[in-house]
């Protein structure tokens, strides 16, 4: 979830506006989101069977997080602002 909200606010690559060359085209100038970045939240798992589980019993659970958290950053802040941004990352200037 952590990489979601971050690629929702944070992570997005800066074209030069002159060249039209990324600035941000390596890992020292593009920001990623880290633990400090973000509050604390709470997650719940599920106590059920999956039907559709391997017969390993293991799951990934890292793109489980990632896929659903920037839209729901998106909804909750077109439900606060009634904007909708429909790219990424979505920073203040979008919401003006």
């Amino acid at each position: 979830m952590l990489f979601g909200f971050g690629a929702a606010l944070m992570e997005g690559t800066v074209p030069d506006q002159k060249t039209d060359r990324i600035v941000t085209a390596n890992l020292a100038d593009y920001h990623v989101v880290v633990h400090a970045d973000t509050p604390e939240f709470d997650i719940d798992f599920i106590n059920e069977p999956d039907p559709h589980m391997s017969d390993l019993g293991a799951r990934g659970i890292a793109e489980i997080g990632i896929v659903g958290a920037p839209a729901a950053v998106a909804n909750a802040i077109f439900n606060a602002t009634g904007k909708r941004v429909r790219d990424l990352p979505i920073t203040p200037d979008k919401l003006i």
